[in-house]
């Protein structure tokens, strides 16, 4: 899950500076009408031709292409120019856009770092403005809701899935994958071979977090205001992992030397892998030589079906010279022809429902991820929680010696702090 960790990590980088900015008094922190008016008056507004700044993260050269053509065609159709900047460091530099008063119009957001932005106040809350904004699968939207106010449009998506190795799951002599955890341990015990585990998962809450859903508990209420990691389905849940991990049928990528587990699984240190859609591209690239199907996560012992999603959205700051028109450009990028146009440049997912049933059916071999939407719930995203995140990731990395009820009664105890303390 290299891209989710590292956007988990640019956001340490950046909370500091947005805090700066927040304090700064540039007026980005206050607003003399609701977010909502603004973006509606915004909207009804003729848009002026002030240039507007795109900043963004990009995978590699086809999306930095792909971003650079869109700004083309909305220019083209809009008459407004737009400067696209693919940043090296993301959350840093647009936090340090908003503490210097000169934030990029539109970029790229992530769900940890939102809440930040969204508590502080300097996000226009521009979707209510806009013809699509029910358009979006319901974990997409609640990833960019903040108290109540659905505030930024997602922009794509990704869920996690099981790759499984189809030349190893010939070899061992199974049938259909598996459709609960029961299964998924049976069939993990014989992929396992001496220099090869059966499964492998990513060692942090979010390669994690999945099985607590699954097996009927939650990680936080829906207000988002209370913790519920320490709950007796989550312990029962971990329980169950450390169990595969101490028969050795499950493994971290860091007990097969790899840095992530679509690594291990693309060099066939193990024959199961549960990850995201963003292995894809890995896979071709790097291991264009093994052979994989995906499939969706077994269900838990009720025969609750669940995943974590994954995305980014379209962030436009309240306070900036030309909010209409980035107001526009983000009409202009959640189309469901522009969305389907990332997907055949660089791999994503569409986040409004209607391109994803194109995608669908033009990538039939990945339909599994868009049906996973329909029961995904978001990663865990607490305004200021990114030490408390990165304590619970150290102790899941010891799972298969540590207590599962020790480390989410830490991890419940520590987010809540943060919680308590936001409030």
């Amino acid at each position: 899950m290299r891209s989710k960790i590292a956007i988990t990590a640019l956001a340490a980088a950046g909370l500091a500076l947005l805090s700066t900015a927040c304090s700064s008094g540039n007026g980005f922190g206050s607003s003399s009408a609701s977010s909502t008016a603004g973006a509606a008056s915004a909207a009804s507004a003729a848009p002026n031709k002030s240039a507007l700044t795109l900043m963004f993260g990009s995978s590699g050269t086809a999306e930095t292409a792909a971003v650079q053509q869109a700004a083309k065609a909305f220019t083209k159709q809009s008459g407004i120019p737009v400067q696209v900047i693919a940043a090296s460091n993301l959350t840093q530099q647009v936090a340090q856009g908003f503490s210097g008063g000169t934030p990029p119009n539109v970029f790229y957001l992530d769900p940890l770092t939102f809440q930040s932005y969204a508590k502080d106040g300097v996000l226009d809350a521009y979707p209510s403005s806009l013809p699509n904004a029910s358009g979006f699968a319901s974990a997409l939207t609640q990833a960019f809701t903040y108290k109540s106010q659905f505030t930024c449009e997602p922009k794509d998506a990704s869920t996690l899935a099981l790759y499984i190795n189809t030349a190893d799951w010939q070899q061992a002599g199974l049938g259909a994958p598996p459709a609960n955890w029961s299964q998924l341990e049976a069939d993990a015990k014989k992929l396992t071979t001496g220099g090869r585990a059966g499964l492998t998962i990513d060692q942090t809450h979010s390669g994690i977090d999945e099985f607590f859903y699954q097996n009927g508990g939650t990680v936080t209420n829906a207000a988002g205001t209370k913790v519920d990691l320490d709950s007796a389905q989550n312990v029962a849940a971990l329980t169950f992992l450390k169990g595969m991990l101490n028969q050795g049928i499950m493994k971290f990528p860091s007990q097969v030397g790899a840095g992530f587990s679509g690594q291990a699984f693309g060099e066939n240190k193990a024959a199961m892998d549960i990850i995201g859609n963003w292995e894809n591209g890995e896979l071709q690239s790097d291991y264009p030589n093994v052979k994989f199907k995906v499939f969706p996560l077994p269900a838990g012992p009720t025969g609750t079906h669940a995943t974590l999603s994954f995305t980014n959205c379209w962030g436009v700051p309240k306070q900036q010279s030309n909010l209409t028109g980035a107001i526009d450009f983000v009409k202009f990028l959640t189309t469901s022809q522009q969305e389907m146009t990332f997907s055949k440049a660089f791999g994503v997912i569409p986040s409004l429902t209607t391109a994803q049933s194109q995608y669908a059916t033009t990538y039939p071999q990945y339909a599994t991820f868009v049906q996973e939407l329909a029961y995904a719930h978001p990663d865990i995203a607490i305004a200021g929680a990114t030490q408390a995140l990165s304590a619970f990731d150290s102790a899941l990395q010891q799972l298969a010696s540590g207590n599962p009820a020790a480390i989410l009664g830490t991890a419940q105890q520590n987010l809540q702090a943060v919680i308590n303390q936001g409030a």
